[in-house]
């Protein structure tokens, strides 16, 4: 057996524990790639907070992880443009229905990942940074252009084409906020954003026209006022509670669909065992209260909503034309930039934990990172 180390969850809610692995072997139209660097995603403590509540397909024991970048090791039948010693970053799905959620899961040295799902990183860019696009940047963009979502036009996908269609970012700052801010724009699309006074600079940098402190009572009023007399083309709602103002904006400037990244309550809002408890009783009450309310209020107004799972793209054309026509030659000549900046917090698979329970604290326009050495 080849050796190889994991991060494990060996049951829903257990902390992770670093062991042995076997090292994946390269599937068709897969890659192998030596982690030199992963993310930790709200995903993750999603996951471990919530046992099989939404991943009930899970086999455990399992190994997580979305967000990997290093070198290829191998490189299995019916891949094209690949090769040993690339170095890359990439989406791993383990956790997916129907995925080796061992061998596909992104916290460990050594992992298989779909070829076309996986980028060259250029020379010049280091791979913690580049490490912190994969789940990030897949949500962005199946909520801006699957069908199902927001469904806006790709085809001209870093042509610098203009519209004058508007697009609606509701939180900006976080990492499917910054990537969707790009993506938007890189496809023809105006951007009007919402974030924190203190991520202002940035947001625009990144592409948004305007953007508006979500915390301000009169927020709603503002980006309505703002987008006056542009066609709405859709609104994407990411973070926890943003769905209802989002709605609002939508009804208010006629847009007709609402993708949502985020739920309307914290996950994290409960303790991390198994069984019945007050507050996760008062979580699902809320969830379901609240989600039953939006359901009403959007279809009262002519408004689709709905929930991005980012995956989607592994199979539809999305996926493709982000992942192979677009994001190469965008990070290699600087279009699109890697967001948000990381935050290295440790060295070795066992810092994971750490950083997954950092996150459930809370983080804003940050992306904690994990770097390993080279196996040999």
């Amino acid at each position: 057996m080849k050796t190889n180390r994991a991060a494990w969850i060996d049951a829903p809610y257990a902390d992770l524990v670093v062991r042995e692995s076997e090292r994946p072997a390269a599937g068709p139209n897969q890659v192998v790639v030596e982690v030199r660097a992963l993310a930790v995603n709200p995903l993750d403590a999603i996951v471990q907070s919530n046992g099989r509540v939404m991943y009930r397909w899970l086999p455990y024991p399992v190994v997580m992880g979305e967000d990997v970048a290093g070198v290829i090791v191998e490189v299995g039948e019916d891949v094209v443009g690949f090769g040993a010693g690339d170095r890359v970053v990439a989406y791993a799905m383990g956790l997916e229905k129907g995925r080796d959620a061992v061998g596909g899961g992104g916290f460990q040295a050594y992992v298989a990942v779909e070829a076309a799902l996986t980028s060259p990183v250029p020379d010049s860019m280091a791979l913690e940074d580049a490490v912190v696009l994969p789940l990030a940047f897949s949500t962005a963009a199946a909520g801006l252009f699957e069908e199902a979502q927001l469904g806006l036009d790709y085809s001209r996908l870093g042509a610098a084409a203009n519209r004058d269609d508007v697009v609606v970012v509701w939180g900006g700052a976080t990492s499917v906020g910054g990537n969707a801010i790009q993506l938007a724009r890189a496809a023809g699309y105006r951007v009007v954003a919402t974030a924190s006074p203190r991520h202002h600079g940035r947001i625009r940098r990144l592409g948004a026209e305007e953007v508006y402190d979500y915390r301000d009572p009169d927020v709603v009023e503002q980006v309505v006022a703002g987008v006056r007399g542009c066609r709405v083309a859709g609104v994407l709602a990411v973070a926890v509670g943003s769905a209802e103002p989002c709605v609002k904006i939508a009804r208010a400037t006629g847009a007709r669909r609402v993708a949502m990244a985020s739920p309307p309550v914290s996950f994290y809002d409960q303790p991390r065992r198994a069984g019945l408890s007050l507050a996760r009783l008062a979580l699902f009450a809320r969830l379901g209260l609240r989600s039953a309310l939006l359901q009403v209020r959007s279809r009262i107004a002519g408004i689709a909503p709905s929930f991005i799972w980012g995956s989607s793209i592994a199979t539809s054309p999305v996926g493709p034309a982000v992942w192979q026509s677009y994001l190469p030659t965008a990070l290699a000549s600087g279009i699109h930039q890697t967001f948000p900046p990381p935050k290295i917090v440790g060295d070795d698979l066992s810092a994971i934990q750490g950083a997954v329970d950092t996150l459930r604290d809370g983080m804003s326009a940050e992306k904690l990172v994990i770097t390993l050495g080279a196996t040999g």
